[in-house]
């Protein structure tokens, strides 16, 4: 209510206006009762003409102001609902760009989709109900009135309904509780063995999976069903109750009026509008049934939208005064560098180094050493806990995560492209000149593919590119990367999938037309030997720097490269 205030009162007033026109429903019936239709059916002469079209016509404009009120609380509460639910997916999105690379280790692709998509439809399942709901007090106050003031009985009734209704719906809400929280997180369970199943669709057929993980999604899926007819269970045994009492105190309300119309404390018309009013309750009854029914699933929703929110975002300084000290040619410095995983393993120990402006170093090391890590926090990806790492000498916990996006470029093993033209995919939303483009197409190699397919840079890739292979995807990244001019270019094991041959051109044009800082993390001795430097990575540490030939006499060096040498031939 407070994110979009308007449509929210806009909704509870026609709610309200609602309500003051049933309640006058039942006064103008009670009245026409007693003053139009009893008179003519006692009266040999029958009513006055005037007196038939006067109560038509009050009857008209009572329903008139009902149906406008109705549509004025449905549009509103359809406007509140839906914008609420703008609000939040745009928050939940937000947040999802802006958490830290830790928060996705944690979670699967189907929860997050989950939290964006039905948790946010099941958290605002309930705003429809609510403004209406909230004008039922209102409703029931005005009824209890109008009931008191034809006779104390009818007014008993009601204080004897609402209360029951009120302590049955609290009941069915704390039954239904833990079964729909449970369904709400298996949602999110469904949801991620569907994404992995589509996701690693390659794996699934070539390993011959596709009854087992059609077996896996069952299994999911039946607890979900199963947990969903646990809440139909409850339902079906409360909302009969729920939905009968308004029925049963219309019956009550018909065997004390006999009674007192029999007395003469009270006329037939007093005795019809209690009735009508009761008989109305029923949908607002309906409304609340509703509102109790959804309000455990919604709020659990709303926990799991909160959990996401609750994540601290990366600090989105602002780099420009980082990035003017910057030079145009850019030293890498990382001093006394250190990182742990969350758990407390450690991954860097006090780990220095330095690459010079302009400088090809090739970065070496056993699977485990700490090479990825190291790339991710010279890429902005996640914060230091020890050390700094510096770009032109400026800290890039100064120039956090945009400004370091400013001067580094990553391009990793895994590429990922967008089911989008090729165009777009390397400039965005860019404005970038077709020349720029291609030259750096031909820097990469990958000019002569491109304009093999069907329609050349407009050509619309598969989802994650997979209509291309691997190495033209790879070689499409780096084209991606260096179109951002970048300061410092790391390629970490990016040409892997490429042909040694058009790798070893690929980085000979680099270094050609470069000027700019590369790193590189390789693992074939033709890319290592193309470096100025190679910085040997062990345990965390730098344990050696220097030139390829220099480096063979460290013996764990010099195994590794023949490990390299052998996997090559």
């Amino acid at each position: 209510m407070r994110a979009h205030p308007w449509a929210h009162a806009g909704g509870i007033s026609g709610g309200t206006v609602f309500a003051v026109a049933v309640v006058g429903f039942t006064i103008v019936v009670g009245r026409v009762t007693d003053e139009v239709i009893v008179p003519g059916l006692d009266s040999p002469g029958g009513v006055d003409g005037v007196d038939i079209w006067v109560a038509m016509a009050t009857v008209a404009l009572i329903g008139l102001v009902r149906g406008v009120s109705v549509m004025v609380r449905r549009y509103f509460n359809f406007m509140g609902a839906m914008l609420t639910q703008r609000t939040w997916r745009l928050a939940v999105v937000d947040r999802y760009l802006d958490a830290p690379l830790s928060f996705y280790r944690t979670r699967s692709a189907g929860e997050l989709l989950a939290h964006a998509d039905a948790d946010i439809e099941a958290a605002a399942s309930m705003l429809m109900p609510l403004a209406f709901s909230v004008t039922v007090v209102v409703l029931v106050a005005l009824a209890v009135v109008s009931l008191l003031m034809v006779h104390p009985l009818f007014a008993l009734v009601a204080l004897l309904l609402f209360p029951t209704l009120a302590l049955l719906n609290q009941a069915y809400t704390r039954a239904v509780e833990a079964p729909a929280a449970t369904a709400q997180a298996l949602i999110g369970r469904v949801s991620g063995i569907v994404h992995e199943s589509l996701e690693g669709v390659l794996v699934v057929k070539t390993l011959g999976r596709e009854q087992a993980e059609v077996d896996r999604l069952t299994e999911a899926s039946e607890e979900l069903r199963q947990r969903r007819m646990d809440v139909g269970a409850l339902r079906a045994r409360f909302e009969p109750v729920l939905y009968s009492l308004p029925s049963i105190g219309v019956l009550v309300l018909l065997l004390i009026g006999a009674r007192l119309v029999g007395s003469g404390s009270v006329t037939v018309g007093q005795v019809v509008q209690g009735m009508t009013l009761f008989s109305i309750l029923w949908l607002p009854v309906q409304i609340i049934g509703f509102l109790f029914q959804e309000m455990p699933r919604s709020v659990v929703a709303m926990d799991r939208i909160d959990s996401v929110l609750a994540v601290r975002p990366e600090d989105r300084l602002d780099p420009r005064p980082g990035l003017a000290e910057v030079p145009d040619t850019v030293a890498v410095g990382f001093d006394d560098v250190s990182f742990s995983y969350p758990d407390g393993t450690p991954v860097l120990r006090g780990l220095s180094a330095r690459l010079d402006p302009g400088e090809v170093v090739a970065l070496v090391g056993a699977t485990g050493s700490g090479k990825s890590t190291l790339i991710g926090l010279l890429s902005g990806l996640m914060p230091v806990d020890g050390g700094r790492i510096t770009l032109g000498g400026v800290d890039i916990a100064v120039l956090g995560p945009d400004g370091v996006a400013e001067l580094v470029a990553p391009v990793m093993q895994e590429t990922f492209l967008f089911a989008d033209t090729v165009r777009r995919n390397l400039v965005f939303d860019r404005d970038l000149p077709d020349g720029e483009v291609e030259r750096v197409l031909r820097l990469v190699a990958a000019d002569g593919f491109v304009a093999d397919l069907p329609d050349g840079l407009q050509t619309i890739l598969g989802e994650r590119g997979v209509t291309l292979s691997g190495g033209q995807r790879q070689r499409l990244a780096i084209a991606r990367a260096l179109l951002r001019r970048p300061r410092v270019l790391v390629l970490d094991d990016s040409t892997s999938a490429v042909d040694p041959v058009v790798e070893a051109a690929i980085l000979a044009n680099l270094r050609a037309h470069s000027g700019r800082t590369l790193l590189l993390v390789a693992h074939r001795l033709a890319t290592i030997r193309l470096a100025d430097r190679v910085l040997f990575m062990e345990d965390g540490r730098i344990a050696a720097d220097g030139t390829h030939d220099d480096l063979l006499s460290m013996p764990g060096y010099a195994s590794l490269a023949r490990a390299y040498e052998e996997a090559g031939s």
